[in-house]
Parts: C-alpha cells; structure tokens; sequence
C-alpha cells in the first residue's frame, strides 16, 4: 500500500465563518486512508471544531475564545497571544520543531488568503504549497497588486469563482503562473441543509402577515449588516412593513446592535446571533437577503438556491455566476440605494419574484459535494 501524503493545513481557528464551514465539510469528506493530516490552528476555538474527524490530529498556537472587544481585563491576555504569535511567524523553525515535532510535510496548505506568509515561510522546503482564495482580493484593503502577486509563491493557487480567477490570470506573466491557477467550486453538503431546514424555528415567531428578511453571516463591516438596518429603516418610515432577521456573530455584533437601538429598529430588527442551524430560519423567511460590501463566493447563497428562497444580493464577486446571471434572484447594485431598491420591489411587487421561484424549481446545481472534494483530491495527488 502506497505510503499515506503527509499535510499540513493552517486555519486561524474554526469560528462560524464560510471558508471555516467549507474546510471542515471538505475533511468530513476525505478518504482517511490516503492523507495524514495535521490541522494547525493559531487558536483552538470556534463552533466546527466538534466536526473535523477524529483521525486528523489537530496542533493549536493559542487556546481559548476568541477576544473580540477591548474590555481591560482581556487586554493583556489579547497581547500575549499577539506577541506569541508573531514570534512564531517570524520565527517558524521554532513552531516546526517544537509543535510540529520537525515533521517532514509533502503538502502545506494555507486554507485562506491571510496564511499566505506563514506557509511561503516554511522551512520545509521540499514540501509543495498550495492556497485556498475564499475572498476577492481585489476589495480587501492593504492588497495591491504587488501584494497578490506573492500568491504566485504557492504550487497552485485555488480559486473558488469566476471573478477571483478572473482578477489572477490578469495578474500572471507567463504559462507557468497561470497553470497554478484553479477554480474549483466550495465543497457544499445539500442533503445536509435540506435536512437540517426542516427542524423547528427556535426564540422567533414569524409574522405571517409581515414579510421578514433574513440575512446569515459573520457580522463583520464586509457583510453590509450596517446598510442593511438603515435601508429597512428608511422603508419602515416609508410605510413599508416589514421585518429584517440577522443570524450570525462577529467582532462587530456588538456595533450593529447599538446601530439597531439608535436606529430604533428593536421592534423589527432581530440579531439572533451564532446558531448551529440557520436553515429552518432560511425556510421560513420570506426573502433571503444579502447585503455585503465585497465576497468571493458567498457560500450562502448557495444555502439559499438549495432551500429554493427569494433572493436579493447585492453585486459582489460570485454573485451573478450563482444566481445564473440573475435568473435565479435579483441582483442589486452594491450600495445602500442598491439594497433599498431590491428590498422595495420585493414589498411593492412581490410578483416580480415569482419567475426567479419557477426557475429555481427545475434548477439542478452544477456544483456539487463530490464534484468539488474530487477536485481538491487530485490536486493533492498530483503535486
């Protein structure tokens, strides 16, 4: 039997965020046989950690949750994470030899953008790198042209939509560059979702009178949450009724729900916060929602064709080549404006969305589970 690759994949931890979903779904899903695989977190904390199988041996930097405000008792805990950290990167012959044990790696694997540096630095030298590009760099502050380009570094660089593919093949200077270049679609589980949709809501009541939107994401200022509440405010004194439900958790939680108060939007607008399960909120919604400044391939609506929901999403990368160039949903201009009209005609003219809701009936989704970890398999094979 043919000795098992040896892997190394680095994470910052498995919080509730979408590349976090799509690398445990993609674990789940691994033939154990063929890989032995080191999980490198820099901190052991996160809702999918109970998810990754028992045979990949997961290595953590730091433990504990994740510290998302600047309260002064958390400070020095915060800073000593930080300093600890960043000894390791630029130090990372200590992290190899003390907590990777001088472990000889066939593959090292940087499961989203920001372990670019970590992995490239390795002094494992003969290992083959490889990278997962979950975002469109192009709207990420601090990423220059110059800045993408070190991405080059890797074996192969994979890419999860058109537009990011798009915005790296612009960027390459000869064949062999763009040869490292890969699309493959997130591994997403739809048995799963549908499954999972039809367990009962828990703590909300919807109004069957009252259209609610939903919206699932990590609160982050990249998801929009911000323009989303001034927009149903701004309908709401408009005469519009309707009600706007946020699942999701982040560092910013706590902003947007001060926005919401200020906005005096507690009546309307609920944050629900981090749930295992946002699918049967999905079901019961009237419209989907998505209201995020820039993506790369917003798993979410995935979640939402899947569940076959109305559904509004602002431009972002992935949006359009999901949505079937808008037959699937209406895509909206990537503004507050943009998001307020869409919200609007779906009050003013909900039947306008009646030929999105036939479309998605008969709609068989090209991308699958098994199409994308087959994908990702043979790469690891090759390199």
């Amino acid at each position: 039997m043919p000795e098992k690759k040896k892997i190394l994949i680095r994470i910052g931890s498995l919080r509730h965020g979408g590349a976090e979903k799509v690398l445990v779904t993609f674990l789940k899903n691994l033939p154990e046989d063929q890989y032995e695989i080191d999980l490198l977190l820099n901190l052991y904390s996160g809702k999918y950690l109970p998810e990754v199988p028992d045979w990949i041996n997961v290595v953590y930097i730091n433990k504990g949750e994740m510290i998302t405000t600047n309260r002064l008792q958390d400070i020095p805990k915060k800073a000593a994470r930080v300093v600890y950290q960043k000894i390791l990167k630029k130090f990372p012959d200590l992290l190899y030899k003390g907590k990777l044990q001088s472990k000889k790696y066939d593959i090292e694997f940087a499961a989203i953008h920001g372990m670019r540096d970590e992995i490239l630095s390795s002094p494992v030298q003969s290992s083959k790198k490889i990278v997962w590009i979950h975002n469109d760099l192009s709207q990420v502050k601090g990423y220059t042209d110059a800045e993408i380009r070190k991405f080059f570094g890797f074996d192969k660089i994979m890419v999860i939509s058109e537009k990011i593919e798009k915005l790296f093949l612009d960027l390459t200077k000869n064949e062999n560059e763009k040869n490292k270049i890969v699309k493959i679609y997130n591994p997403l589980d739809t048995q799963e979702i549908l499954t999972k949709a039809e367990m009962p809501v828990a703590n909300y009541v919807f109004d069957p009178i009252v259209p609610t939107f939903v919206s699932v994401g990590t609160v982050f200022p990249q998801k929009g949450f911000d323009r989303l509440l001034k927009v149903h405010k701004k309908l709401l004194d408009e005469g519009f009724q309707h009600k706007i439900l946020i699942i999701g958790d982040g560092y910013d939680f706590e902003n947007i729900k001060k926005l919401k108060s200020e906005l005096g939007l507690d009546e309307t607008a609920i944050m629900l916060g981090f749930t295992d399960n946002p699918y049967p909120y999905f079901k019961n919604a009237d419209f989907y929602i998505l209201s995020s400044r820039y993506e790369g391939f917003p798993t979410v609506l995935f979640e939402a064709i899947t569940l076959k929901k109305k559904i509004i999403s602002t431009e972002v990368s992935g949006a359009r080549e999901m949505l079937g160039n808008g037959a699937l949903g209406l895509v909206v201009d990537n503004s507050e404006d943009g998001i307020y009209q869409g919200i609007k005609q779906a009050l003013l003219q909900p039947e306008t969305f009646a030929g999105y809701e036939n479309r998605l009936k008969e709609y068989q989704m090209p991308f699958n589970l098994e199409n994308s970890v087959s994908k990702i398999t043979s790469i690891l094979d090759e390199l």
